[in-house]
């Protein structure tokens, strides 16, 4: 293997919980929760998968199939398709479904995982090209930025950008071509295999990793080293 394709969201980097991520608004907003109403709200939220990174729909009602199906195709996309999900989850204020969604793209509400650092610098010290492919509404370089991860990546391939989304063969082929390899050369490492395991089909390498919280996943990373 001559690069690497790494996910984004349950692979280098975990969203905070939700329950942060929800006092993290309401508190920007100044909107007053108590504990167990927050934690109840939190709950829905996760249920109704309005969390952009967090779990999927426990139930996704039928008039938001489509849009949530094509959701990583378009920013605009993107967040009609989260904001309709926070809003089926009973907030205390419609507006709030909005702010939500931009507290997720806050660089902020973002923690590599523990081994992600140092699994890019080993990388980035045998001379191995490394892209982030993400099926994604937004541009994540800030938040690689933010964590200083980004001078070790060499490109970035965001679905909104290329209206093509993963497990799509032809999203892998562009990341290919922008390490400049073949995709015999290349490993995609994520953590879900219907959108990542896409990559095997045009003849790369597949490795998953599980998306655990980032205190439970010390060193799944690292284990990427050993198939180089």
């Amino acid at each position: 293997m001559k690069g690497v394709l790494f996910d984004f969201s349950g692979t280098l980097f975990r969203i905070e919980s939700a329950e942060d991520w929800l006092r993290a608004v309401v508190a920007a907003c100044g909107h007053a929760m108590a504990e167990a109403e927050l934690a109840g709200c939190a709950a829905r939220l996760e249920a109704a998968g309005a969390q952009p990174g967090g779990a999927n729909p426990r139930r996704l009602p039928a008039r938001l199939e489509t849009l949530w199906r094509e959701r990583d195709l378009s920013g605009e996309q993107h967040r009609a398709a989260y904001t309709a999900l926070a809003r089926e989850a009973g907030l205390p204020s419609p507006a709030l479904a909005e702010a939500l969604y931009d507290r997720h793209r806050d660089p902020a509400a973002w923690r590599p995982y523990p081994d992600a650092e140092s699994t890019l610098k080993e990388l980035r010290g045998r001379d191995v090209p490394v892209a982030v492919v993400s099926n994604i509404g937004w541009d994540l370089r800030p938040v690689f930025r933010h964590h200083g991860l980004d001078p070790l990546v060499d490109a970035y391939l965001l679905s909104y950008e290329y209206g093509v989304q993963k497990p799509d063969r032809r999203f892998f082929r562009a990341a290919c071509d922008a390490l400049g390899l073949h995709p015999t050369e290349v490993l995609m490492v994520g953590d879900h295999p219907a959108a990542d395991g896409g990559a095997e089909a045009l003849g790369c390498a597949v490795h998953f990793v599980d998306p655990l919280p980032v205190d439970r996943r010390p060193d799944a990373l690292t284990a990427v080293l050993g198939l180089l």
